[in-house]
């Protein structure tokens, strides 16, 4: 049976991103029913040497759209990552949402063997093809900030759970 990479890939970053859009309005809605100051809950992390939450939504964004383009075989586009509140957060997640919206499954054919190079030109640089790029790579980077995004706030009170994690499937 073969994958479609198009559909491993796509519907699953649009999923988790609305996912986390809704997680972040219910963790700016708890912020301001409890007098919080948001920079609380958009500075927190799990552990001093993690990332706080901003750069963990960040991270999760950059992922859908460095994976997806590198699929689709176009340009991964530069994004500043200067977002500092709930209302940039979101619009930096609707923007992931938008952009991978513009890419069709056309544009993915056959990029399971297509050969994908990280961090290139340095002493980390590693290849890969298509489908182990997004199974054992892109994905679980993509899961794991949408993760920690997740758990920061349910650890700082915010009132979610799984369900709000999984979104609409």
């Amino acid at each position: 049976m073969t994958i479609s990479m198009y559909s491993t890939s796509v519907p699953v970053f649009k999923q988790m991103l609305t996912a986390l859009s809704d997680v972040l309005k219910k963790a700016e809605t708890h912020a301001t029913e409890k007098n919080i100051d948001p920079n609380a809950l958009l500075q927190a992390r799990l552990f001093p040497d993690m990332f706080p939450l901003v750069r963990q939504v960040q991270i999760a964004a950059d992922f859908s759209k460095g994976v997806t383009s590198r699929l689709a075989g176009v340009d991964v586009p530069s994004w500043a990552d200067t977002e500092v509140t709930f209302a940039d957060l979101q619009a930096l997640v609707t923007k992931a949402l938008a952009y991978i919206g513009t890419l069709d499954a056309a544009q993915f054919e056959g990029s399971e063997n297509k050969e994908i190079v990280l961090r290139p030109g340095t002493p980390k640089e590693k290849k890969l093809p298509g489908s182990a790029y997004l199974q054992h790579y892109g994905l679980p980077q993509f899961f794991f900030h949408v993760t920690t995004a997740y758990a920061i706030l349910r650890h700082n009170g915010v009132d979610i759970g799984k369900r709000d994690y999984m979104g609409a499937y």
